[in-house]
Protein backbone atom coordinates (compact mmCIF):
# COMPACT_ATOMS: atom_id res chain seq x y z
CA UNK A 1 0.00 0.00 0.00
CA UNK A 2 1.13 3.53 -0.86
CA UNK A 3 2.20 5.46 2.19
CA UNK A 4 0.28 8.70 2.74
CA UNK A 5 0.37 11.78 4.93
CA UNK A 6 -2.33 14.20 6.00
CA UNK A 7 -2.54 17.59 4.31
CA UNK A 8 -5.08 20.29 5.10
CA UNK A 9 -6.92 23.06 3.24
CA UNK A 10 -10.06 25.11 3.91
CA UNK A 11 -12.26 22.06 3.26
CA UNK A 12 -10.46 19.79 5.71
CA UNK A 13 -7.87 17.01 5.55
CA UNK A 14 -6.75 14.97 2.54
CA UNK A 15 -4.49 11.92 2.28
CA UNK A 16 -1.55 12.68 -0.04
CA UNK A 17 1.15 10.24 -1.24
CA UNK A 18 3.97 10.55 1.27
CA UNK A 19 6.69 10.82 -1.36
CA UNK A 20 5.07 13.70 -3.25
CA UNK A 21 5.47 17.40 -2.60
CA UNK A 22 1.97 18.54 -3.48
CA UNK A 23 -0.70 19.09 -0.84
CA UNK A 24 -4.46 19.05 -0.32
CA UNK A 25 -5.74 21.16 -3.22
CA UNK A 26 -3.60 19.36 -5.76
CA UNK A 27 -4.73 15.98 -4.44
CA UNK A 28 -8.39 17.01 -4.61
CA UNK A 29 -7.94 18.05 -8.23
CA UNK A 30 -6.04 14.85 -9.02
CA UNK A 31 -8.93 12.78 -7.69
CA UNK A 32 -11.75 14.90 -9.10
CA UNK A 33 -10.43 15.24 -12.66
CA UNK A 34 -9.21 11.85 -13.81
CA UNK A 35 -9.41 12.83 -17.43
CA UNK A 36 -6.77 11.75 -19.91
CA UNK A 37 -3.13 11.22 -19.08
CA UNK A 38 -1.94 12.41 -15.64
CA UNK A 39 0.39 15.39 -15.78
CA UNK A 40 -0.92 16.63 -19.13
CA UNK A 41 -0.56 20.29 -18.16
CA UNK A 42 2.35 21.35 -20.43
CA UNK A 43 5.66 21.43 -18.60
CA UNK A 44 6.38 24.76 -20.31
CA UNK A 45 3.53 26.25 -18.27
CA UNK A 46 4.97 24.80 -15.07
CA UNK A 47 8.39 26.29 -15.81
CA UNK A 48 6.80 29.64 -16.65
CA UNK A 49 4.99 29.55 -13.32
CA UNK A 50 8.28 28.90 -11.53
CA UNK A 51 9.84 31.91 -13.25
CA UNK A 52 6.82 34.00 -12.30
CA UNK A 53 6.70 32.90 -8.65
CA UNK A 54 10.41 33.66 -8.27
CA UNK A 55 9.96 37.10 -9.80
CA UNK A 56 6.97 37.86 -7.58
CA UNK A 57 8.85 36.81 -4.46
CA UNK A 58 11.65 39.23 -5.33
CA UNK A 59 9.16 42.01 -6.08
CA UNK A 60 7.29 41.47 -2.82
CA UNK A 61 10.59 41.53 -0.95
CA UNK A 62 11.64 44.79 -2.64
CA UNK A 63 8.27 46.25 -1.64
CA UNK A 64 8.84 45.27 1.98
CA UNK A 65 6.06 42.70 2.33
CA UNK A 66 8.10 39.47 2.14
CA UNK A 67 11.26 38.65 4.09
CA UNK A 68 14.56 38.03 2.34
CA UNK A 69 14.68 34.56 3.88
CA UNK A 70 11.31 33.60 2.39
CA UNK A 71 12.25 35.22 -0.91
CA UNK A 72 15.45 33.22 -1.17
CA UNK A 73 13.73 29.98 -0.20
CA UNK A 74 10.99 30.45 -2.79
CA UNK A 75 13.62 31.37 -5.38
CA UNK A 76 15.66 28.25 -4.66
CA UNK A 77 12.70 25.93 -5.13
CA UNK A 78 11.64 27.75 -8.30
CA UNK A 79 15.12 27.20 -9.70
CA UNK A 80 14.79 23.50 -8.94
CA UNK A 81 11.44 23.41 -10.73
CA UNK A 82 12.88 25.10 -13.80
CA UNK A 83 15.78 22.66 -13.87
CA UNK A 84 13.33 19.77 -14.27
CA UNK A 85 14.30 18.26 -10.93
CA UNK A 86 10.71 18.31 -9.60
CA UNK A 87 8.76 17.35 -12.75
CA UNK A 88 7.14 14.32 -11.08
CA UNK A 89 5.38 16.56 -8.57
CA UNK A 90 3.04 18.19 -11.10
CA UNK A 91 0.39 15.53 -11.78
CA UNK A 92 -2.58 17.64 -12.82
CA UNK A 93 -4.41 17.36 -16.11
CA UNK A 94 -5.39 20.10 -18.50
CA UNK A 95 -9.06 19.29 -17.94
CA UNK A 96 -9.47 21.04 -14.59
CA UNK A 97 -10.97 24.30 -13.46
CA UNK A 98 -10.87 26.65 -16.43
CA UNK A 99 -9.04 29.40 -14.59
CA UNK A 100 -6.09 27.10 -13.91
CA UNK A 101 -6.51 27.61 -10.15
CA UNK A 102 -5.47 24.08 -9.28
CA UNK A 103 -2.24 24.28 -11.26
CA UNK A 104 -1.45 27.57 -9.56
CA UNK A 105 -2.02 25.91 -6.19
CA UNK A 106 -0.04 22.86 -7.26
CA UNK A 107 2.96 25.17 -7.80
CA UNK A 108 2.36 26.94 -4.50
CA UNK A 109 2.10 23.67 -2.56
CA UNK A 110 5.20 22.12 -4.13
CA UNK A 111 7.22 25.24 -3.33
CA UNK A 112 6.06 25.14 0.30
CA UNK A 113 6.71 21.44 0.87
CA UNK A 114 10.06 21.44 -0.89
CA UNK A 115 10.99 24.51 1.18
CA UNK A 116 10.22 22.49 4.33
CA UNK A 117 12.74 19.87 3.23
CA UNK A 118 15.37 22.56 2.65
CA UNK A 119 14.79 24.59 5.81
CA UNK A 120 13.02 23.64 9.01
CA UNK A 121 13.35 27.18 10.37
CA UNK A 122 11.32 29.10 7.79
CA UNK A 123 7.61 28.39 7.59
CA UNK A 124 6.02 29.19 4.22
CA UNK A 125 2.29 29.33 3.52
CA UNK A 126 1.05 28.50 0.00
CA UNK A 127 -1.46 31.35 -0.09
CA UNK A 128 -0.08 33.95 2.29
CA UNK A 129 3.53 33.77 1.09
CA UNK A 130 3.94 32.02 -2.27
CA UNK A 131 0.66 33.43 -3.63
CA UNK A 132 1.06 36.85 -2.02
CA UNK A 133 -0.21 39.74 -4.22
CA UNK A 134 -1.65 37.23 -6.69
CA UNK A 135 -4.72 35.42 -7.93
CA UNK A 136 -4.92 32.40 -10.20
CA UNK A 137 -6.85 34.74 -12.48
CA UNK A 138 -3.75 36.83 -13.21
CA UNK A 139 -0.96 34.28 -12.67
CA UNK A 140 -2.28 31.65 -15.06
CA UNK A 141 -2.70 33.97 -18.09
CA UNK A 142 0.72 35.43 -17.26
CA UNK A 143 2.29 31.97 -17.22
CA UNK A 144 0.48 31.21 -20.48
CA UNK A 145 2.03 34.17 -22.26
CA UNK A 146 5.49 33.54 -20.82
CA UNK A 147 5.38 29.86 -21.83
CA UNK A 148 4.00 30.64 -25.28
CA UNK A 149 6.44 33.41 -26.18
CA UNK A 150 9.48 31.59 -24.80
CA UNK A 151 8.61 28.47 -26.79
CA UNK A 152 7.98 30.47 -29.97
CA UNK A 153 11.35 32.23 -29.67
CA UNK A 154 13.28 29.18 -28.51
CA UNK A 155 11.81 26.51 -30.78
CA UNK A 156 9.47 27.68 -33.52
CA UNK A 157 11.25 30.76 -34.87
CA UNK A 158 14.73 29.18 -35.10
CA UNK A 159 13.25 26.19 -36.93
CA UNK A 160 11.50 28.47 -39.42
CA UNK A 161 14.73 30.36 -40.03
CA UNK A 162 16.50 27.06 -40.77
CA UNK A 163 13.72 26.11 -43.18
CA UNK A 164 13.99 29.47 -44.96
CA UNK A 165 17.77 29.03 -45.25
CA UNK A 166 17.39 25.52 -46.69
CA UNK A 167 14.80 26.63 -49.23
CA UNK A 168 16.91 29.63 -50.25
CA UNK A 169 19.90 27.37 -50.94
CA UNK A 170 17.78 25.19 -53.19
CA UNK A 171 16.30 28.22 -54.93
CA UNK A 172 19.80 29.45 -55.74
CA UNK A 173 21.16 26.08 -56.86
CA UNK A 174 18.09 25.44 -59.06
CA UNK A 175 18.03 28.94 -60.59
CA UNK A 176 19.03 27.83 -64.10
CA UNK A 177 16.91 24.69 -64.32
CA UNK A 178 13.90 25.43 -66.53
CA UNK A 179 10.83 23.25 -66.01
CA UNK A 180 7.24 23.33 -67.04
CA UNK A 181 4.92 25.24 -64.75
CA UNK A 182 1.56 23.80 -63.75
CA UNK A 183 -1.82 25.33 -63.03
CA UNK A 184 -4.96 23.30 -62.25
CA UNK A 185 -2.54 20.32 -62.20
CA UNK A 186 -2.18 20.90 -65.95
CA UNK A 187 0.82 21.98 -68.02
CA UNK A 188 1.39 25.73 -68.06
CA UNK A 189 4.21 28.01 -69.22
CA UNK A 190 7.86 27.45 -68.19
CA UNK A 191 9.32 28.43 -64.86
CA UNK A 192 12.67 27.70 -63.27
CA UNK A 193 12.85 25.26 -60.41
CA UNK A 194 14.61 28.05 -58.54
CA UNK A 195 11.68 30.41 -59.11
CA UNK A 196 9.33 27.76 -57.78
CA UNK A 197 11.40 27.41 -54.61
CA UNK A 198 11.68 31.19 -54.26
CA UNK A 199 7.90 31.24 -53.88
CA UNK A 200 8.23 28.80 -51.00
CA UNK A 201 10.83 31.04 -49.36
CA UNK A 202 8.54 34.04 -49.60
CA UNK A 203 5.62 32.13 -48.07
CA UNK A 204 7.62 31.16 -44.97
CA UNK A 205 9.17 34.63 -44.65
CA UNK A 206 5.73 36.26 -44.68
CA UNK A 207 4.49 33.77 -42.09
CA UNK A 208 7.48 34.50 -39.88
CA UNK A 209 6.75 38.22 -40.17
CA UNK A 210 3.20 37.57 -38.95
CA UNK A 211 4.56 35.75 -35.93
CA UNK A 212 6.81 38.68 -35.05
CA UNK A 213 3.89 41.11 -35.39
CA UNK A 214 1.56 39.03 -33.23
CA UNK A 215 4.14 38.54 -30.48
CA UNK A 216 3.94 42.21 -29.55
CA UNK A 217 0.60 41.55 -27.86
CA UNK A 218 1.74 38.21 -26.48
CA UNK A 219 4.43 40.02 -24.51
CA UNK A 220 1.81 41.81 -22.37
CA UNK A 221 1.47 40.19 -18.94
CA UNK A 222 -1.68 40.18 -16.80
CA UNK A 223 0.15 39.94 -13.47
CA UNK A 224 -0.96 42.63 -11.06
CA UNK A 225 -4.61 42.39 -12.04
CA UNK A 226 -5.29 39.82 -9.28
CA UNK A 227 -8.91 38.58 -9.21
CA UNK A 228 -10.78 40.85 -11.64
CA UNK A 229 -8.23 43.32 -12.99
CA UNK A 230 -8.36 45.96 -10.23
CA UNK A 231 -5.11 44.91 -8.57
CA UNK A 232 -6.72 44.32 -5.19
CA UNK A 233 -4.17 43.18 -2.53
CA UNK A 234 -1.18 44.53 -4.43
CA UNK A 235 0.98 47.57 -3.80
CA UNK A 236 1.10 50.33 -6.39
CA UNK A 237 3.87 49.58 -8.90
CA UNK A 238 3.87 45.86 -8.15
CA UNK A 239 2.89 44.85 -11.69
CA UNK A 240 5.72 46.70 -13.42
CA UNK A 241 8.25 45.56 -10.84
CA UNK A 242 7.29 41.90 -11.34
CA UNK A 243 7.65 42.21 -15.11
CA UNK A 244 11.08 43.78 -14.63
CA UNK A 245 12.08 40.77 -12.52
CA UNK A 246 10.60 38.34 -15.06
CA UNK A 247 12.68 39.87 -17.84
CA UNK A 248 15.81 39.75 -15.73
CA UNK A 249 15.48 36.12 -14.63
CA UNK A 250 14.23 35.03 -18.05
CA UNK A 251 17.42 36.31 -19.67
CA UNK A 252 19.55 34.52 -17.07
CA UNK A 253 18.09 31.13 -18.04
CA UNK A 254 18.77 31.80 -21.70
CA UNK A 255 15.47 33.07 -23.08
CA UNK A 256 15.37 36.05 -25.42
CA UNK A 257 11.75 37.03 -24.82
CA UNK A 258 10.94 40.39 -23.26
CA UNK A 259 7.68 41.28 -21.57
CA UNK A 260 5.75 44.36 -20.51
CA UNK A 261 2.97 44.93 -18.03
CA UNK A 262 -0.41 44.77 -19.75
CA UNK A 263 -1.71 48.35 -19.92
CA UNK A 264 -5.27 47.14 -19.34
CA UNK A 265 -5.55 44.31 -16.84
CA UNK A 266 -9.27 43.86 -17.42
CA UNK A 267 -8.61 42.91 -21.02
CA UNK A 268 -5.63 40.75 -20.04
CA UNK A 269 -7.73 38.70 -17.59
CA UNK A 270 -10.91 38.33 -19.60
CA UNK A 271 -9.63 37.72 -23.12
CA UNK A 272 -7.08 35.66 -25.03
CA UNK A 273 -6.76 37.64 -28.25
CA UNK A 274 -2.95 37.67 -28.04
CA UNK A 275 -2.78 33.87 -27.94
CA UNK A 276 -5.38 33.67 -30.71
CA UNK A 277 -3.48 36.11 -32.91
CA UNK A 278 -0.14 34.34 -32.56
CA UNK A 279 -1.73 30.96 -33.15
CA UNK A 280 -3.42 32.30 -36.28
CA UNK A 281 0.11 33.15 -37.46
CA UNK A 282 1.11 29.53 -36.76
CA UNK A 283 -1.92 28.41 -38.73
CA UNK A 284 -0.96 30.66 -41.65
CA UNK A 285 2.50 29.11 -41.63
CA UNK A 286 0.95 25.66 -41.55
CA UNK A 287 -1.13 26.51 -44.61
CA UNK A 288 2.05 27.56 -46.43
CA UNK A 289 4.06 24.56 -45.30
CA UNK A 290 1.25 22.19 -46.24
CA UNK A 291 1.25 23.62 -49.77
CA UNK A 292 5.03 23.40 -50.07
CA UNK A 293 5.18 19.82 -48.81
CA UNK A 294 2.39 18.74 -51.16
CA UNK A 295 4.11 20.39 -54.13
CA UNK A 296 7.33 18.59 -53.29
CA UNK A 297 5.81 15.15 -52.88
CA UNK A 298 3.76 15.46 -56.07
CA UNK A 299 6.82 16.70 -57.99
CA UNK A 300 8.76 13.68 -56.74
CA UNK A 301 6.02 11.18 -57.60
CA UNK A 302 7.05 8.10 -59.52
CA UNK A 303 9.93 7.66 -59.79
CA UNK A 304 9.11 6.38 -63.30
CA UNK A 305 5.35 6.58 -63.62
CA UNK A 306 4.74 9.99 -62.05
CA UNK A 307 6.06 13.50 -62.52
CA UNK A 308 9.45 12.59 -61.08
CA UNK A 309 11.07 16.00 -61.58
CA UNK A 310 12.79 16.05 -58.20
CA UNK A 311 14.41 13.27 -56.22
CA UNK A 312 13.92 13.08 -52.46
CA UNK A 313 16.39 11.56 -50.01
CA UNK A 314 15.86 7.84 -49.45
CA UNK A 315 15.57 7.95 -45.65
CA UNK A 316 13.96 4.59 -45.03
CA UNK A 317 12.32 1.69 -46.91
CA UNK A 318 8.84 2.73 -48.00
CA UNK A 319 6.98 -0.53 -48.13
CA UNK A 320 6.70 -3.79 -46.23
CA UNK A 321 5.79 -5.64 -49.44
CA UNK A 322 7.20 -3.65 -52.40
CA UNK A 323 11.01 -3.93 -52.50
CA UNK A 324 12.96 -0.78 -53.26
CA UNK A 325 10.02 1.57 -52.73
CA UNK A 326 10.83 4.98 -51.22
CA UNK A 327 8.06 7.26 -49.97
CA UNK A 328 7.91 11.04 -49.30
CA UNK A 329 7.71 10.41 -45.57
CA UNK A 330 8.89 13.82 -44.40
CA UNK A 331 6.22 15.47 -46.54
CA UNK A 332 3.60 13.19 -45.05
CA UNK A 333 4.80 13.86 -41.52
CA UNK A 334 4.82 17.63 -41.77
CA UNK A 335 1.42 17.80 -43.49
CA UNK A 336 -0.01 15.75 -40.61
CA UNK A 337 1.50 18.30 -38.24
CA UNK A 338 -0.11 21.09 -40.24
CA UNK A 339 -3.47 19.33 -39.96
CA UNK A 340 -3.05 19.13 -36.19
CA UNK A 341 -2.30 22.86 -36.05
CA UNK A 342 -5.51 23.54 -38.01
CA UNK A 343 -7.45 21.52 -35.44
CA UNK A 344 -5.71 23.23 -32.54
CA UNK A 345 -6.61 26.59 -34.03
CA UNK A 346 -10.28 25.68 -34.09
CA UNK A 347 -10.15 24.64 -30.42
CA UNK A 348 -8.25 27.79 -29.41
CA UNK A 349 -10.63 30.04 -31.34
CA UNK A 350 -13.66 28.52 -29.65
CA UNK A 351 -11.94 28.62 -26.27
CA UNK A 352 -11.36 32.34 -26.74
CA UNK A 353 -15.12 32.87 -27.03
CA UNK A 354 -15.53 31.70 -23.43
CA UNK A 355 -14.42 34.95 -21.84
CA UNK A 356 -17.40 36.05 -19.76
CA UNK A 357 -17.28 39.23 -17.70
CA UNK A 358 -13.84 39.35 -15.99
CA UNK A 359 -12.51 35.87 -16.76
CA UNK A 360 -12.02 33.28 -19.50
CA UNK A 361 -12.44 29.74 -18.15
CA UNK A 362 -11.02 27.75 -21.07
CA UNK A 363 -7.44 28.78 -20.46
CA UNK A 364 -5.83 25.38 -19.73
CA UNK A 365 -7.23 23.98 -22.98
CA UNK A 366 -6.15 27.06 -24.92
CA UNK A 367 -2.52 26.96 -23.77
CA UNK A 368 -2.38 23.17 -24.11
CA UNK A 369 -3.22 23.42 -27.81
CA UNK A 370 -0.99 26.44 -28.37
CA UNK A 371 2.04 24.74 -26.82
CA UNK A 372 1.34 21.63 -28.86
CA UNK A 373 1.25 23.64 -32.10
CA UNK A 374 4.37 25.69 -31.40
CA UNK A 375 6.35 22.63 -30.36
CA UNK A 376 5.40 20.21 -33.15
CA UNK A 377 5.54 22.83 -35.90
CA UNK A 378 9.06 23.81 -34.86
CA UNK A 379 10.16 20.18 -34.55
CA UNK A 380 8.60 19.29 -37.91
CA UNK A 381 10.31 22.20 -39.67
CA UNK A 382 13.67 21.07 -38.32
CA UNK A 383 13.03 17.52 -39.50
CA UNK A 384 11.70 18.66 -42.89
CA UNK A 385 14.72 20.89 -43.48
CA UNK A 386 17.32 18.32 -42.46
CA UNK A 387 15.75 15.13 -43.81
CA UNK A 388 14.05 16.41 -46.95
CA UNK A 389 14.81 19.90 -48.28
CA UNK A 390 18.60 19.74 -47.90
CA UNK A 391 18.79 16.47 -49.84
CA UNK A 392 16.47 17.32 -52.76
CA UNK A 393 18.02 16.82 -56.21
CA UNK A 394 16.70 17.91 -59.59
CA UNK A 395 15.97 15.15 -62.09
CA UNK A 396 17.14 17.14 -65.11
CA UNK A 397 16.42 14.37 -67.62
CA UNK A 398 12.78 14.13 -66.59
CA UNK A 399 12.45 17.91 -66.27
CA UNK A 400 13.67 18.44 -69.83
CA UNK A 401 11.49 15.63 -71.14
CA UNK A 402 8.36 17.13 -69.59
CA UNK A 403 9.35 20.64 -70.70
CA UNK A 404 9.91 19.72 -74.33
CA UNK A 405 6.71 17.66 -74.49
CA UNK A 406 4.52 20.43 -73.13
CA UNK A 407 1.98 21.98 -75.49
CA UNK A 408 1.88 25.16 -73.41
CA UNK A 409 5.15 26.38 -74.90
CA UNK A 410 2.85 27.57 -77.66
CA UNK A 411 1.96 30.51 -75.37
CA UNK A 412 5.15 32.25 -76.55
CA UNK A 413 3.55 32.58 -80.00
CA UNK A 414 0.56 34.62 -78.78
CA UNK A 415 2.20 37.99 -79.36
CA UNK A 416 3.49 36.97 -82.80
CA UNK A 417 0.71 35.02 -84.52
CA UNK A 418 -2.27 35.62 -82.18
CA UNK A 419 -4.08 33.48 -79.65
CA UNK A 420 -6.37 31.69 -82.13
CA UNK A 421 -3.64 30.52 -84.48
CA UNK A 422 -1.47 29.47 -81.54
CA UNK A 423 -4.40 27.47 -80.12
CA UNK A 424 -4.84 25.81 -83.53
CA UNK A 425 -1.21 24.64 -83.48
CA UNK A 426 -1.58 23.22 -79.95
CA UNK A 427 -4.84 21.40 -80.63
CA UNK A 428 -3.50 19.90 -83.84
CA UNK A 429 -0.31 18.76 -82.10
CA UNK A 430 -2.35 17.13 -79.34
CA UNK A 431 -4.73 15.37 -81.72
CA UNK A 432 -1.95 14.03 -83.94
CA UNK A 433 0.47 13.33 -81.08
CA UNK A 434 3.21 15.37 -82.69
CA UNK A 435 5.40 18.24 -81.52
CA UNK A 436 4.37 21.89 -81.64
CA UNK A 437 7.09 22.54 -84.15
CA UNK A 438 5.83 19.80 -86.44
CA UNK A 439 2.26 21.02 -86.08
CA UNK A 440 3.15 24.64 -86.95
CA UNK A 441 4.99 23.48 -90.05
CA UNK A 442 2.26 21.11 -91.23
CA UNK A 443 -0.35 23.84 -90.79
CA UNK A 444 1.87 26.27 -92.73
CA UNK A 445 1.71 28.78 -89.91
CA UNK A 446 5.43 28.85 -89.08
CA UNK A 447 8.55 27.24 -90.47
CA UNK A 448 10.60 25.11 -88.10
CA UNK A 449 13.34 27.74 -88.22
CA UNK A 450 10.94 30.56 -87.26
CA UNK A 451 9.39 28.35 -84.59
CA UNK A 452 12.77 27.81 -82.95
CA UNK A 453 13.40 31.56 -82.93
CA UNK A 454 10.08 32.37 -81.28
CA UNK A 455 9.66 29.42 -78.91
CA UNK A 456 12.63 29.41 -76.57
CA UNK A 457 11.95 28.33 -72.95
CA UNK A 458 14.88 30.43 -71.67
CA UNK A 459 13.06 33.53 -72.93
CA UNK A 460 9.77 32.51 -71.31
CA UNK A 461 10.70 32.73 -67.61
CA UNK A 462 10.52 36.53 -67.33
CA UNK A 463 8.69 39.50 -68.90
CA UNK A 464 9.52 40.27 -72.54
CA UNK A 465 12.74 42.26 -72.83
CA UNK A 466 11.11 44.51 -75.40
CA UNK A 467 7.74 45.09 -76.96
CA UNK A 468 6.87 42.64 -79.74
CA UNK A 469 5.44 45.54 -81.72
Amino acid sequence: MTKTRKEFDSLGSVDVPADKLWAAQTERSRNNFKIGHPGSMPIEVIYAFALLKKSIAHANCDLGILSKQKRDLISRVCDEIQSGKLNSHFPLVVWQTGSGTQTNMNINEVIVNRAKEISKKINLHPNDDVNKSQSSNDTFPTAMNIAALNLINRNTVPALKILIKSLKKKSTSFSKIIKIGRTHFMDATPITLGQEFSGYVSQIEKGLKKIYESCDNLSELAIGGTAVGTGLNTINGFDKLVVKKVNYFNKIIGNKSSFISAPNKFEALSSNEAIVSTHHALKQLSLSINKIANDIRISSSGPRSGIGEIILPANEPGSSIMPGKVNPTQCESITMVCSQVFGNDAAISFGATQGHFQLNVFRPMIIYNFINSARILGDACNSFSKNCIEGIKANKVQINKNLNNSLMLVTALNTHIGYDRAAKIAKHAYEKNITLKESASILNILSEKDFDKLVNPTEMIAPNKKSPL
